[in-house]
């Protein structure tokens, strides 16, 4: 597997991945709960994280954070417009009662069709792609606490 690779084949591990945990809530009948999108953050966490651990052991010489920074924001990236392809068409498609079971959760007075759903699934998906990945990388973050930097320290 070439180092460019491994953030679309992570990515893709993650959107089965997270794919897989909605249809089972859907089996369980939990799916209209969003509490349990929470566990959807550990999923895509674990994901990054093996994924840009793969992508420094692929690194021959020095890992750049830049570079390990774009390969966990990739994998999150491709995730999340995998699962959103999928939501859209279970929502559309599969279950067109979801939407509709989803929103009635909550008394409101706005109309919110299916882009909107999907809309907000695809942007808590990038954001969340994006959290992950800025804290995973303070993991691979070169120290300054060596005996160069006590140097420059008051």
């Amino acid at each position: 597997m070439k180092r460019s690779s491994v953030p679309l084949i992570y990515g893709i591990y993650i959107a089965i991945a997270l794919i897989g945990y909605f249809l089972l809530l859907s089996l369980l009948d939990l799916h209209q709960n969003p509490a349990y999108s929470v566990f959807n953050m550990v999923i895509t966490g674990g994901g990054i994280f093996l994924a840009i651990k793969k992508y420094r052991d692929k690194k021959l010489g020095k890992f750049k954070y830049q570079k390990g920074f774009m390969a966990g924001l990739t994998a999150g990236f491709v995730a999340t417009v995998i699962f959103t392809a999928f939501f859209a068409v279970y929502t559309s498609e599969l279950n067109p009662s979801f939407s509709e079971e989803l929103i009635t959760m909550w008394e409101t007075d706005w109309f919110v069709n299916i882009g909107m759903l999907v809309f907000t699934v695809a942007l808590m998906g990038f954001a969340t792609s994006l959290v992950v990945t800025l804290a995973i990388m303070q993991l691979y973050k070169p120290s300054w606490n060596t005996s160069e930097g006590k140097k420059h320290t008051y």
